[in-house]
């Protein structure tokens, strides 16, 4: 629900598919660490497939930290399921392409990401409460 509300936001009309793997803190720190340079486990982690020459309909894999997401809800104050439904649209959006390295591009994935959450449902994330 949360990869399809992801995808109809964005308009991504083709066929699908990725990976989506939870994780424990020590495995999402040696995965942020190996991949991102940063030495600790953070929330959510994406790899966009990358298969020259492949035509599969396959986006890549998602990886959320859950104790990191249980710690960040618990945290901020919201129910863990909108945390996690949260992270999971954020980096499905990573994975069609999105970024928010700069200030516009932060912009425009945080208007999809609560466009996608408001669809089902779950408030803005990024309203403080």
């Amino acid at each position: 629900r949360w990869v399809a509300a992801a995808l109809a936001i964005a308009a991504h009309r083709a066929p699908a598919e990725l990976s989506l793997r939870l994780v424990g803190a020590r495995e999402g720190r040696a995965l942020n660490r190996r991949y991102r340079g940063r030495d600790y486990a953070t929330n959510v982690l994406s790899f966009p497939a990358e298969l020259p020459g492949v035509d599969l309909p396959l986006l890549g894999d998602l990886v959320l930290c859950a104790p990191v997401l249980a710690r960040e809800a618990r945290e901020q104050g919201k129910p863990l399921a909108a945390h996690y439904a949260h992270l999971s649209i954020h980096g499905v959006l990573h994975l069609l392409g999105h970024d928010h390295l700069r200030p516009r591009q932060a912009t425009r994935m945080e208007t999809l990401e609560t466009a996608a959450l408001a669809g089902l449902g779950i408030p803005d994330p990024y309203r403080p409460r």
